[in-house]
């Protein structure tokens, strides 16, 4: 279980949202965590490749090894 504050600015936002979709307001509460979420690991692994100081990838060659070049 978790409570969260929001300011009044941002709750009426979600109110309006919410009302306006017929969906609870948590549905939009757990889907904007999870995005975050995504987008906070993502990053976090973005950074640590950084610090492995890794030699680059020429664009030509992850477009051949995804197999996007047919």
């Amino acid at each position: 279980m978790l409570t969260v504050r929001l300011s009044p600015r941002l709750e009426a936002r979600l109110n309006r949202l919410a009302k306006r979709t017929g969906r609870p307001k948590a549905f939009y509460a757990k889907k904007a965590i999870a995005e975050f979420l995504d987008e906070q690991e993502d990053y976090l692994i973005a950074v640590a490749r950084l610090e492995d100081n890794l030699s680059p990838i020429p664009l030509a060659e992850v477009v051949k090894q995804l197999g996007l070049d047919r």
